[in-house]
């Protein structure tokens, strides 16, 4: 298997509906090539730097122009900041099993996120017709939430009906009228009011009428999820969405030209990666990899790595880090081609090298490796190797996010020096 890393691809996929896609094309099998001999790199070569290109994202604007929702905040129940980052809109059917779930998951989120993260819900009752209805009492648990939203307790009516679904969505609509009675009392609001709205003509053609937006809206489940506007057709738990938001985070920090080109190919740089578990110092191959050291030096100055977690690491082949969302997702900004070598060959432990999804697409991820790994030569960029600090490397927390869901956080790092000589 070889090592992930999506830059491009990813980033321009993160502003489109088909955000599942993030999950579905996380690595393949390479075919190895011929095997490439090892000698020492001859001093006297001095490659030139390899092409490298800003990565356009597609315009968020022009994708929403196409969509029939409403903006954000045109009559929606929200809550978190006005200015965060990263909004989600769920469209919820309170009898919904699968909309109780998402709930859990939602306040997970706004728990870990409280200043990058807003939510909204918006109705959409599953009623069907008298003759086949769906959710018999989703119609008049949203006008329950209505009702209590007009005495300012939308929210806590919200996830009271979510948290004791099992509780009512059996009843009778007799006894289910009077649960809700209840839990208006229970809320502390003006039952007397609550029980005329709940009923009133308004609330009911309320009701009917986000029943009916549904074709219109081209939604026809429940929950629907928009993540900062778009649909996204995804998996819901909280590992999956915590990706997303990380991803949608990560254009604050990243950078949308390519780096100027500083490095002095003269010169001997060493990297020190000073990690959770121990400090690991590499030699960088300017001479060999120029573009790769350049993109190396400059993240590393800019403190990119700062933090960053191991998010992969497969004992006896590789440990992967650069990307600053631990999702393996994540890049730069920009990406540039591979720069390959003759005298160097994937034959043994301790070499660094680009991670890439593509001969042009090396960003910020890179691996070292854990042992030999023929079958990557010829693909990927070696642009170091480790000098000292290798039983750092094999101590490293063993992860395999293809694998495994709800891993726990890898080993960081908390910095990484630049040395010239």
């Amino acid at each position: 298997m070889a090592p992930m890393s999506t830059n491009q691809r990813i980033l321009r996929t993160t502003r489109l509906a088909s955000l599942i896609l993030l999950f579905a094309v996380a690595c393949g099998n390479l075919a190895a090539p011929t095997p490439i001999p090892t000698e020492t790199a001859p001093e006297a070569l001095i490659a030139a730097p390899a092409a490298c290109t800003a990565v356009s994202s597609l315009d968020r604007e022009s994708v929403l122009d196409t969509l029939n929702f409403p903006p954000f905040g045109e009559g929606d129940h929200m809550r978190g900041p006005q200015n965060a980052q990263v909004s989600f809109i769920e469209y919820g059917d309170f009898q919904c099993p699968f909309c109780a779930q998402l709930h859990s998951v939602l306040l997970e989120l706004e728990n870990r996120y409280p200043e990058e993260l807003r939510v909204a819900f918006r109705h959409f009752p599953l009623i069907g017709s008298e003759e086949q209805p769906i959710h018999p009492k989703a119609a008049l648990a949203m006008q329950a939430s209505e009702a209590a939203a007009n005495q300012g307790r939308f929210w806590e009516m919200h996830d009271l009906l979510f948290e004791r679904l099992a509780e009512w969505t059996n009843l009778s609509d007799e006894d289910f009228d009077a649960w809700l009675l209840a839990a208006a009392d229970e809320l502390e609001l003006d039952t007397a009011q609550f029980s005329a709205d709940l009923h009133s003509q308004a609330l009911t053609t309320q009701a009917q009428e986000a029943w009916l937006e549904g074709p219109d809206l081209e939604i026809s489940t429940t929950p629907t999820l928009l993540i900062n506007g778009l649909p996204y057709p995804g998996p819901l738990d909280v590992g999956s969405l915590d990706a997303i938001i990380q991803l949608e985070l990560l254009p604050e920090r990243q950078f949308h030209e390519c780096p100027a080109f500083t490095i002095d190919q003269s010169l001997d740089y060493t990297a020190t990666l000073y990690t959770e578990k121990g400090d690991i110092v590499i030699q960088l191959f300017p001479k060999i990899a120029p573009t790769a050291v350049n993109s190396f030096v400059f993240l590393a100055e800019n403190d990119w790595f700062d933090g960053v977690t191991f998010h992969r690491v497969l004992p006896g082949f590789i440990a992967q880090a650069g990307d600053p969302t631990g999702t393996g997702y994540g890049g730069p900004g920009y990406s540039f081609s591979i720069e390959i070598n003759s005298t160097l060959s994937f034959d043994r432990a301790g070499l660094l090298a680009m991670a890439n999804s593509g001969p042009t697409a090396n960003g910020s991820q890179f691996f070292i490796t854990l042992g030999p790994a023929a079958h990557l030569n010829g693909g990927y960029t070696i642009f170091g190797e480790v000098l000292d600090g290798l039983q750092v490397v094999e101590s490293l927390a063993a992860r395999d996010p293809s694998q495994e869901a709800g891993l726990p956080p890898g080993d960081r790092i908390l910095d990484v020096s630049i040395e010239a000589r």
